[in-house]
């Protein structure tokens, strides 16, 4: 019986964090790599834990009530956490265990000291590290004293913290266990912390060590600042030596305090330049054990290097597999270009990919295009970068700070060599030719690329009806294909250049000849053909059905059923409303958040989602207000074409001034609405997609393959087509990848992502905003003051009148709500990005690609967007 509770750290490797939690297991993987110095130890395995569980009371029923407690009660979560952990420290250990951890103790020698660690099972994971959330004791000396502080470590499982951390992360206390670590105690002259890649940027090829004198307790409780060194290639690259005044030693009777540093070794390194560089090398090979960067907590103890801890850095954006062929590579974020930079579900990702004009890489549950080769010619390069900051600024100015570093981006100057570069790419990668032959201005061609959308769209409808089985998914690789020719026809292509080339021209010209920012952003008001800034005002309509009949409003003030569509009916007025609000969903219905993402739920399968929207149309606006609104915009747009053309008129040449920008303003309200049009006809088609594909995941719950159908969106589309012709699932990779898709939320995506692993961030690089003003890029011309609403979760939004909309990103599923807000601030976002071409409008004053926003400005706060500068100032 004694092997279950206590097992030698050599007996364990890191396939066993079931056994000896993820400290332990791997603890037990770092003593068995050839040069590793592990200080020798045991384990008191999970085991253990489990039956002081079992004896002590009440346990059960204190879960259970902790289960069901909100994560941000935190009074009722940390009294019942406290009755929790003084329970499972008063229960007694049981005879044979005592004698088991004894014995192991005896062992090691009994009189010497301890490090008695927590080693939970769900500690030290590739996926979520839970650093610090246990408890770790140092210079514990004794047996008994062993003892009581392998009681403390089982308790601090259920320390406050750890409690609300598993709670948010939806992690069930049940089903994570303690383990213990004893190990002998070492005395350092130097400890610190390596981690094999940059924790700042992400770098793998940057190591940085941190260091300072005596014990690292120093370093974690922030006694003390430490050296630090960065080392690539071998070499050191940056090094600052800070003045420790302090060290924590080991008492003799044991415990641990601070002491003062003679004053003589205060300013000496910790560690010399060839002992930074050993270290290093030592991680480098725990690193390559593990497959992956760490967070190694080390010792020096007579010149030699022990190691007490190894987990993965967790906070790493991963890097794309493409990466991995050994050459340097520069990827741009797809999801800030559209506006969606949450994780994606592998179904998703792999729908994207296949529709895709472009090869796309997925890493984080995000995808990437790879912009090494736009980057490396000198012919593509300037008008990339040209391209990319006009849309975002901080994008181009993070490609310029990589191009700025020799080397990294090698430049094809042989042209022959840059044609075979393009070849080598593969199909699907933009043609290196310039932008798209202009057209003429014409409406009919706008009109025409709708209808021929909207024709493409029909046909999928009605084809994919009769597919079922390994024949439906034959059938959508070819739809895919029709999906992305129409996506790539070139009249489309040259309609949308048309639109946003005007729109530079204007805005370029109308600053230099009248020192006007931004003037198109007036100009394009009630543009056309806009399908999105139509839905906008459509649930607008809606409202006006609705408002003469308090009992529906009543009823939709209180309603949670997603059925509530088939109960309107028995309310006066109901049916109405509910064929207005169907109506809407059969021209909208495929819209969502992150719609993207095939897998998001869509608006026809949860309406529930625009109730809170409706009833703000409800409450703030008077009937007819979307027609109202359209007239106020285009007839605001005309008079800034007549005052534009006026002022033009007066200056020299001004008949020709004027009349090019007539033309231009004619264009650009031909062709600027179509803009948005392109991604009504994807988003069309996927749900089309979704459809047909939920009815097979729906055969194979009736076949018992799956357990529920949304488990397929943890499939990529070929393994779902490999599944419906086997009949068979493989229950086990659903599970990885739903607990890797959770994990995924807790990185940000960077703008530029370098092959070495480095988020690259860019800046503004401006002083010319006022001191303290939070700066981004202006995106629709105005000034507007009122009480900022930081809205993360659409379904959560409750606006008034003359609130300022702030939040992360903003896609085309919003702009029901910028009807209701009097301007917007986001995170993310370019000039020509959903947000900001509905933002223009509608005549908001827009401020977009603004980092850390919504942590910066708080709820509530009174604020002003500069909306023709760029730049928001927090005035209360």
């Amino acid at each position: 019986m004694t092997e279950q509770y206590v097992l030698d750290l050599h007996r364990l490797d890191e396939t066993q964090i079931a056994v000896g939690g993820g400290k332990g297991a791997h603890l037990g993987g770092l003593s068995r790599i050839e040069g590793v110095r592990v200080p020798a130890g045991f384990c008191v395995t999970t085991d253990a834990f489990r039956r002081i569980l079992a004896e002590a009371p009440s346990i059960g029923e204190r879960l259970d009530q902790l289960s069901r407690l909100n994560p941000d009660d935190r009074p009722a979560i940390r009294a019942l956490s406290a009755t929790i952990r003084r329970t499972i420290e008063e229960t007694a250990i049981p005879d044979d265990l005592a004698a088991a951890i004894r014995h192991a103790l005896a062992g090691l020698g009994e009189q010497a000291a301890y490090a008695v660690r927590s080693s939970a099972t769900a500690e030290d994971l590739p996926t979520a590290s839970f650093a610090g959330q246990q408890d770790t004791y140092l210079n514990v000396v004794g047996p008994a004293s062993v003892l009581e502080h392998v009681s403390r470590c089982w308790a601090s499982l259920f320390t406050e913290r750890a409690v609300t951390y598993r709670q948010r992360n939806g992690i069930d206390h049940r089903a994570v266990h303690m383990a213990v670590v004893v190990q002998r105690m070492v005395f350092p002259h130097a400890a610190g912390v390596l981690f094999t890649a940059d924790p700042v940027t992400g770098n793998r090829k940057v190591a940085t060590v941190d260091a300072s004198f005596g014990l690292g307790e120093a370093l974690v409780s922030g006694l003390v600042n430490p050296d630090v060194f960065r080392v690539r290639d071998g070499g050191i690259v940056a090094r600052t030596v800070a003045v420790k005044q302090r060290a924590v030693h080991a008492l003799p009777g044991g415990g641990t305090r601070d002491v003062t540093v003679d004053p003589r070794r205060q300013e000496q390194p910790a560690l010399t330049d060839a002992q930074v560089v050993r270290l290093v090398q030592l991680g480098r090979r725990i690193e390559a054990h593990f497959g992956r960067p760490q967070d190694i907590e080390w010792c020096l103890v007579d010149g030699d290097f022990q190691i007490v801890q190894s987990r993965p850095i967790t906070t790493l954006f991963p890097i794309p597999a493409a990466a991995r062929d050994g050459e340097n590579h520069v990827y741009l974020s797809v999801g800030h270009q559209q506006m969606m930079t949450d994780p994606m579900k592998p179904l998703g990702i792999s729908v994207w990919q296949l529709t895709a004009m472009a090869p796309m890489h997925e890493a984080g549950g995000r995808l990437f295009v790879d912009a090494t080769r736009n980057l490396a010619s000198p012919a593509s390069r300037a008008g990339f970068l040209e391209m990319v900051g006009r849309s975002d600024p901080l994008t181009r100015d993070a490609l310029e700070t990589v191009l700025g570093r020799d080397d990294f981006v090698r430049s094809l100057l042989d042209r022959d060599d840059f044609v075979r570069s393009l070849a080598d790419a593969g199909p699907g990668r933009p043609p290196a030719a310039g932008p798209p032959a202009p057209i003429e201005t014409d409406p009919a061609i706008v009109a025409e690329l709708i209808a021929r959308s909207q024709a493409s769209v029909a046909a999928l409808r009605r084809d994919i009806r009769t597919k079922t089985g390994p024949e439906l998914f034959d059938f959508l690789l070819e739809a895919f294909q029709e999906h992305k020719r129409v996506l790539g026809d070139p009249l489309s292509m040259q309609a949308i250049m048309a639109g946003m080339q005007a729109t530079w021209w204007l805005n370029d010209q109308l600053q230099e000849w009248l020192g006007e920012k931004n003037a198109a952003d007036t100009l394009t008001l009630s543009a056309p053909d806009n399908v999105t800034s139509e839905m906008g005002l459509a649930l607008l309509d809606v409202a006006d059905v609705i408002r003469p009949h308090p009992e529906v409003v009543a009823f939709l003030h209180g309603v949670e059923d997603e059925a509530f569509l088939e109960e309107l009916p028995k309310l006066p007025g109901g049916t109405e409303a509910r064929n207005a609000i169907e109506a809407y969903l059969d021209r909208y219905g495929m819209r969502c958040v992150g719609e993207i993402d095939i897998t998001r739920p869509r608006w026809s399968e949860r309406p529930l989602t625009l109730v809170p929207l409706i009833l703000d149309n409800v409450r703030n606006f008077a009937p007819g207000a979307a027609a109202q609104r359209f007239a106020q915009g285009r007839r605001k747009a005309q008079e800034k074409e007549q005052d534009v053309l006026a002022r033009l008129r007066a200056l020299p040449d001004g008949e020709r001034k004027a009349a090019e920008t007539k033309r231009m303003i004619d264009r650009v309200r031909t062709f600027i609405g179509y803009r948005e049009y392109p991604k009504y006809g994807i988003v069309s088609r996927y749900f089309v997609y979704k459809q047909a594909l939920l009815h097979e995941a729906e055969r194979l719950v009736r076949a018992d393959v799956l357990a529920e159908r949304e488990d397929i969106f943890y499939l990529t589309f070929q393994e779902l087509h490999d599944a419906v012709r086997a009949n068979s699932v493989d229950d086990r990779l659903i599970q990885q990848r739903k607990e890797a898709f959770r994990s995924y939320h807790a990185l940000t995506p960077p703008r530029v992502l370098t092959s070495d692993g480095e988020a690259v961030t860019g800046a503004y690089r401006r002083d010319d905003v006022p001191a303290g003003a939070l700066v981004g890029l202006p995106v629709s011309v105005g000034t507007v003051e009122g009480r900022a609403r930081v809205i993360l979760d659409l379904t959560e939004a409750e606006i008034e009148a003359g609130d300022i909309l702030v939040t992360a990103y903003t896609d085309p599923s919003w702009s029901p709500l910028f009807v209701a807000v009097a301007g917007l601030v986001t995170e993310v976002g370019g000039l020509m990005t959903h947000g900001a071409v509905i933002a223009r409008e509608y005549g908001l004053p827009a401020v977009v690609g603004v980092p850390d926003a919504t942590r910066l400005i708080r709820d509530g706060q009174r604020i002003r967007v500069h909306g023709a500068d760029g730049y928001v100032e927090i005035l209360s």
